[in-house]
This record gives structure tokens, sequence and C-alpha cells, in this order.
């Protein structure tokens, strides 16, 4: 399947923002052609080898499936609409102005998408079949619940780096290109996967579900595992006069389905009303601002409790040299009881604090004046120490607001249990360095133990942050100001308990939203994922928010030898990167592949989410490059690469692994150019060196971030992110404004920079919006172009988390270097080039061309044209 046009190679996309005074119009959206997805190509095996097991890490073909329940499953969840902020002001809801696929985090498509899978199943034809008569190769009809599944795609839910699969060991495993998927396990589609509310067949050998390509005996209603080829029985359930009766069952119609069993099945378990069902959210809140800090953040915390549904119950814990837990039964005055923090909480005082009259855990439809007058009466820090000084004892805080969560649940008898839906959520609001009580590290570095110190504190912070995951509590950490916060200390904690670290400047507009969104992210828990391979296929590494899990299913299944992996959350907002490698040539015409993910959602639903993938196998690697999808590749080999740079010389070094990974995938799959020692890159593979490139000089490899907090920062946000939210961290998206309000989308390339335009660059975690000198003298078209600028940023970042800060300047102003240093240096290549790979210089007059040229600054940094040839590698052709 050739690769769709790609956007770096200048093609154009008009987009209509949507109207300045509705929030809410769908724009119309014409594009020529439009921008492809992110497709499922992915960097696989090592290169080089990576350590055997990491924290974001996941290997190891040992690994066997838990033991979990009869995957049931009941009603399927969406993320819930994010409220938006009054005051600070946050972005308002637009309808987005792109296609539905190319939005990160759209839940709900406005246009279904096509989740793509050949339909019909039948066995390889060079596999001999076991069954001489009665097998029937089951030839699915695409029903009208199944019409979105196009032959030759996949799941959005599974991305490949590549539609097909090469059959040849040597090839598939050439560590440089690999063989890998993306996999969004809380991905929310538009149309759902189908819902089934009954235990599922599985295999009595390998533990597989059977699916849509699984064949069936009509007469007996046996039915084949495509994993290990098992025939196993269905108790009568398959059996079936023709295959068209079979077509209603909803696993044998579609490779996407869930299965629900619902709380009343459970044996001791006590269901309750919808708003004691909904996970509690705890605020812990650093007490040691300054002024102007402070009131920023008593705006985002006001705007933020307008914000919440009626019925979620929130908690008020705020830090300093002591604990105070805010009491919500006092309505007149701000009331709290105060905890020492130097030490931990004692198990007598947390219990008279939970027995006593106070309430802790309050509905927002009952106590939202009383959240007013506490965050309204917060005071500034009035000693006279500087903020890195400060003591602070986050650790105790947090100690104490799992207390409170968990209330008086572990003293229930009879073993009923307490269960909240979903997670509950710990959102800190940090200022500064945690520096008193447990978890703590010195105020100085100098001091003279600071690195045993720093070494004890990550940890117990780590340590609990496992307590708070043991507790179905996720920890976010939001920090923001000038002061550092130590965030190796810090990072264990929000990682450990399947939370997030974000660094923000201050705490206006971005806190506040991202504040909202950490608390309405829909987050399942005891999640599992299990991945199963067919034909000599194996997982080398998974790479994501997980851990290995270590349960033994071998007295159910008897060869069971799936991946199995403990998610720490379940969110829309994540994904795995899944790196494969074959083992022995592939005899088979198909390849198949089956996701399993087991979570219980916020409706307190046990869900089974069932993913089957078929991929043909090829003897032709030009067949093989054409299936290869550059931009789910590019993102895979980026979180393979990130996941070794743990610090900046870390960087450096991979930054050389990057460039060797190019002239070895020239050189297994390129040609050698005629009487030369140069190679060229593989013409099928036209977009991943450029996305490579980006990665290499961006933020998350580069050194465009100055300080290595906000790079660890961003290295883990990147390896635990979305496969949308992934793709624009390692390349940024450029998008011109044009006459009438549309815009046009262009390759990253400085050539955009256009003194009478305007521009917005899409990096993931930052967007910037860019002026022109010409045009920002003209006051009212860069007001228009500015208002528009900052919507189209607004709708492209909607469902975004962590909402990335939106930035605008003017050429030539100290900010526009953030912009400058994320664009390709284009302007040092030759005019052919120029022209080749930003066709937009064609429509330019000779002066306006002239102009553009004399505006650039000269320095160092290569063009792509250059880097590639300084590699001896020809760039390939743009399509």
């Amino acid at each position: 399947m050739a690769n769709p046009p790609q956007p770096s190679v200048g093609y154009s996309v008009t987009i209509t923002p949507s109207n300045q005074d509705s929030p809410t119009p769908r724009p119309e959206t014409n594009l020529s052609p439009p921008p492809p997805p992110l497709h499922s190509s992915t960097g696989g095996p090592r290169f080089p080898p990576p350590p055997v097991v990491q924290p974001n890490h996941i290997p190891s073909p040992s690994m066997k499936t838990p033991t979990l329940p009869s995957p049931a499953n009941g009603v399927r969840t969406g993320s819930p609409v994010v409220p938006h902020l009054s005051t600070p002001p946050g972005p308002p809801v637009f309808s987005s102005p792109l296609q539905p696929a190319a939005v990160p985090f759209r839940t709900s498509p406005a246009t279904p998408q096509p989740v793509a899978f050949s339909s019909g199943s039948s066995l390889p034809t060079s596999s001999p079949s076991p069954f001489s008569n009665g097998l029937l190769e089951l030839e699915h009809r695409v029903s009208d619940a199944t019409e979105e599944f196009v032959p030759g795609t996949e799941s959005p839910n599974v991305l490949f780096s590549a539609t097909k699969v090469l059959k040849q060991k040597k090839l598939s495993n050439v560590p440089s290109l690999g063989f890998g998927a993306l996999v969004s396990p809380g991905r929310e589609v538009s149309p759902g996967p189908q819902v089934i509310q009954r235990d599922p067949h599985r295999c009595q050998n390998c533990g597989a579900y059977a699916n849509f390509y699984s064949n069936i005996l009509l007469g007996s209603g046996q039915w084949q595992c495509v994993i290990c080829r098992n025939l196993n029985g269905s108790e009568g359930e398959y059996i079936a006069a023709s295959k068209e009766e079979l077509g209603n069952l909803p696993e044998l119609s579609s490779p996407f389905v869930d299965y629900v069993q619902t709380g009343n099945k459970r044996p001791g378990f006590v269901p309750v009303s919808d708003s004691r069902a909904s996970a509690p959210v705890v605020l812990v809140i650093d007490e040691c601002l300054d002024e102007p800090h402070l009131q920023h953040l008593q705006s985002s915390l006001h705007a933020f409790v307008d914000s919440l549904p009626p019925t979620t119950r929130i908690g008020i814990v705020c830090y300093g040299r002591t604990v105070s837990v805010y009491d919500f039964a006092e309505e007149s005055v701000a009331s709290a009881d105060v905890l020492p923090g130097n030490i931990s909480p004692s198990q007598e005082s947390l219990k008279a604090l939970i027995y006593g009259t106070g309430i802790y855990l309050s509905p927002i439809h009952a106590s939202l004046p009383v959240a007013h007058s506490i965050f309204s009466s917060l005071r500034p820090y009035k000693m006279d120490f500087p903020e890195a000084s400060r003591d602070r004892c986050l650790g105790t805080a947090i100690e104490v607001a799992l207390g409170i969560i968990q209330g008086p649940s572990a003293e229930m008898s009879r073993g009923v249990v307490k269960r909240f839906g979903g997670n509950s959520r710990i959102i800190v609001c940090a200022g500064g360095p945690n520096t008193f009580g447990p978890g703590s590290v010195p105020h100085s570095f100098s001091h003279p133990n600071y690195p045993y110190m720093e070494k004890t504190a990550m940890k117990w912070m780590e340590n609990l942050g496992h307590e708070a995951h043991r507790r179905n509590t996720v920890v976010d950490v939001l920090c923001a100001g000038t002061c550092p916060v130590r965030v190796p200390v810090l990072q264990p904690l929000a990682k450990a308990s399947g939370g997030v670290l974000i660094l923000h400047d201050d705490f206006g507009e971005a806190f506040g939203v991202n504040l909202q969104r950490a608390s309405t992210r829909a987050a399942g828990s005891h999640g599992y994922l299990e991945i199963r391979c067919s034909d000599n296929i194996s997982v080398t590494q998974v790479i994501g928010p997980g851990e290995e899990a270590h349960v033994d299913n071998h007295e159910t299944f008897k060869n069971d030898n799936s991946i199995s992996v403990q998610m720490l959350s379940v969110e829309e907002t994540q994904s795995f990167a899944v790196s494969m490698e074959t083992r022995a040539n592939i005899k088979s015409d198909y390849v198949y592949f089956q996701f399993a993910i087991q979570y219980s959602n916020v409706y307190q639903a046990d869900i089974s989410r069932v993913i089957t993938v078929r991929l043909p196998a090829v003897d032709s690697i030009s067949a093989y490059l054409e299936s290869v999808q550059d931009e789910v590749a590019a993102v895979i080999i980026a979180k393979r690469t990130l996941l070794r740079a743990k610090n900046s010389s870390d960087a450096i070094d991979m930054r050389v692994t990057l460039d060797e990974r190019v002239k070895d995938i020239a050189n297994k799959f390129g040609s050698q150019m005629p009487k030369s020692k140069l190679y060229r890159f593989p013409k099928e593979l036209s977009l991943l060196p450029e996305l490579l490139f980006h990665l290499r000089r961006g933020p998350l490899l580069g050194s465009i971030v100055g300080h290595e907090d906000e790079r660890s920062v961003l290295r883990n946000l990147f390896l635990n992110a979305s496969s949308d939210l992934s793709l624009r961290m390692v390349a940024p998206r450029c998008l011109m404004h044009r006459e009438g309000g549309t815009f046009e989308e262009l390759p990253a390339h400085d050539l955009a920079m256009q003194s009478d335009s305007a521009v917005v660059l899409d990096h993931g975690t930052d967007v910037f919006i860019w002026l022109g000198a010409e045009l920002a003298a003209q006051e009212g078209k860069s007001a228009a172009a500015l208002a528009a600028c900052r919507t189209l940023a607004e709708e492209l970042t909607e469902m975004r988390f962590p909402a990335p800060r939106i930035l605008a300047f003017k050429e030539g102003s100290s900010q526009a270097r953030y912009f400058v240093s994320r664009l390709i240096p284009a302007h040092k290549d030759p005019p052919y080039e120029q022209e080749a790979r930003f066709p937009q210089l064609r429509t330019l007059s000779g002066e306006q061309r002239t102009k553009l040229k004399s505006s650039f600054i000269h320095f160092d940094d290569p063009s792509f044209c250059e880097w590639m040839r300084s590699l001896k590698v020809l760039p390939p052709e743009p399509s």
C-alpha cells in the first residue's frame, strides 16, 4: 500500500477557523490533499540493544498473563466533556478545524473514522489444514454494524509501523527500521466497539480470544485459534446452519469488541449511588507562595471548582511546615485540622481525623461556597526566606490526602470492598521543592550529603507512588513558577502512581486548564494489556505507562506465551510502543496479532477490549517498504531512543545513534549511486528522515530547552503520550494564515517566516504564533490574523493533556527564538532544493523571495539536506 501524500512535501491544507463570536460552529474545511492521519508504522528492534528492563520498558517473552476474572463488559465510557475556565479564561470549545483524524485527543470525531481490517478469515494457504471435512472458511460479510471496517488498515487503537510483514527473518529484523505498533488501550473511537455482555470464548491452549478471523466448524461449533491453530469448542454457541447466522455474533463480525461484566455479578460487591461512586479529587496546595503567584493560583482554583460536575467529591489540603486539612462542615469560616509535617501521620492521628466531626471530602453541590471561602483565605508567605529555602512537607501532605480518601474503609467487615468508579485523584499544586519531613531534600545543592539524601528521597517518593497506585489513586504534580522543584525527586511519585508531572511558567491560564483536564480525564483502573502474536513473531520491548505483570497463567492455559503488562491507569492520553521481531522465516500468507485490554472503567464495569489484526506477509522488499507508515515508525524509533536518553550526555549519544540509524536504513534498503559512495535513501520512506531530523534537533534530544529538569519532564511525558501527541512532540506542524481566515499547512521550514504572514506552529507541548513584521505594522490586519491564529491554536489543542502553553510574538522579538529554533533552516539550501521541498515558494514574486532571503541570520545549524549529505546519504525525492 503506497504511502499517502506527506505533509512535509509542501502540499496545501486550507483551514477555516471558527467564527470569533460564536464558540461552537463547525468550520468549513478545504483539504487538498487531506493531511494523512498518524499512520501505523514503527521502528521496532533494538538499535543499539536497549537494557533489558527499565521503568518505561516492559520486555521479556517469558512474561505470563495474569489470572483475571472472565472478561465481562459493561458500559463503554468516553472522556467527559472538559469544562472550561472562566477565570483565568481557558480555551473555548470549538469544533475541529481539521479532519477529525488529524486532531489529537478528539474523543468523538464528527464523522466515523474507518477502523480497518481485511474482512474474511482463512487459513494461510501455505499451512496445510488439519481438517479434511467440515472446516468452513468463514467469509465474513460486512454487516451494517461493521461497515466502517475497511480492508488493509487497523483500528485507531492499534497503529502498526507497516501494513505488511516481511517473510524473511534477516530483513524484517533490521534493527535500524524495525517493526512494531503503537497501542492506545484507553482511546475511545466513534463509532465504538461492539459490546458483548457474556464471557468470551478463549483458546484452551494459548488463551487467545475467538475473533473475526477464526475458522468455524458449523456442524460442531468448534473454532480454530488464529494464534496457535488449536481447535476449541464453543459450548454449542457457534453451531449454525449457515455462515450468515454467525455474522450476528459480534466477535465473529468485528475485529474490535468489548466484553462487559457489570458489578452485580461480583460476589461481595455492594453497588453504590452514582454520586458516591464518583472518585474523589483532593487538591494538595503549596502555601509557601509569594503574592503574585498566589493571586494567579487563587484565580485558577476558583475557576476549577466552578467547572467541576456537582457530584464530584473534593478535598483540600495545604502544606508548608505543617499540613492543614480543610473542614467543609464549617460554612462561615475556613476551618482546618492541622497535623505536623516533619513526620508521617500516625494511624492514630489519621483515625482521629477521619472519625472526628469534620467533613474532609464533600460533593461540590454541597460545598462550593465553602471551597471558594477556603481559596480566598489563603495568604502569601510572610517570612523572609528565598523560595527554594522555605519548608514544604509535600510527602506528609500526600500521605494525609491518601488517608482521607481511603477513609474508614479498611475497617469494613465481611470482605465488602468500598470501590470508587475509576481512580481517585490527588492533584498537587507546587511552587517549590519538598524540603521538610519524609521524602525531602536539603534546601541547598551544596549540602555535603545532598546526592545520598536525594537518592533516598527519590526512593521514598517512588514507594509513596506505588502505595497510591495500590489504593487506586493517581497523583498528578502540577508545578509552576521560577523556583526549581527538584524534578528527579517528584517524578517517581507521579510516575509510580500513574500520574504526570507538568511544569508551567506560572499559575495562570495553562495551569488552570491543566488543573481542569487532570481532574476530568476518564481513568480506568486495574488494567492489564496482553499481547499475542502468531507465526514466529515475538515482542521484544514495550515502552509506556506500565510494569511487567508477574502472574503465571499456566493452570488455565497450557501454552500461554503472551506478554502481559500491568497498566498504572487506563487513559485516553496514553499509549504503549510495542517492538517486535521475527524468530524464523514466516511461511504463512498472513500473520495475526491480538491485543486484549482488561480494566475496570469509571462506571465500575469490568471491560475486556479485544482487538485482532491480520497483516499480509510478503516476500517483496519494495511492497514492504511501501506499506511502512513513516509517522508511526518515527514515533516508535523516537520512544526507543528517548528511553535511553536519561541525561544531556545521553541525549548527545542518541543524536549520533539517530545518524547511524539513517545511514543503516539507506545501506540496507536504499540504492548506491553509480560511481559514488553515496546511498540514496529509499523513496518509499520519503517522510521518515525528516521526522527523525526534527527529533534530533527538537526539544526532546536537541539543545532548545535550557534546563535538564525541563528535558526530563518532556521525555517522561513523551514516553507515555498518546500517538497523536507523540507525533506532534517529535515533529511540529506548521500552518500559515491566509486571506479570508483560512490556513495552509506547510513544511516546518524557516521559509515559512514570510514577513507579510502569520504562522501557527504546533509542537505538542507548546504552540507558537508568529507575526511577520510587515503584517504586525498593519494594526487592523494583524489583530484579525492574531485572533484567527489563537482560535486555531485553541481548537487544535482543545482536548490535549497536558494543555500546551500558547505563545504569540512578532518577528524579531526576543521570544521569536523559540519559534525559529524549531524550524528546519532550509534557507541554506540551493533554490531548486527549496522549491522541491517547499513548493509554496513558487507563489512568491522575485522581490518577495529576495526580501525573504535577506531576512535570515546566518548560523551554523545544518539544513535537512546538508545533514543527510553529511551522512553520505542522498535525501529522498519529495513525493
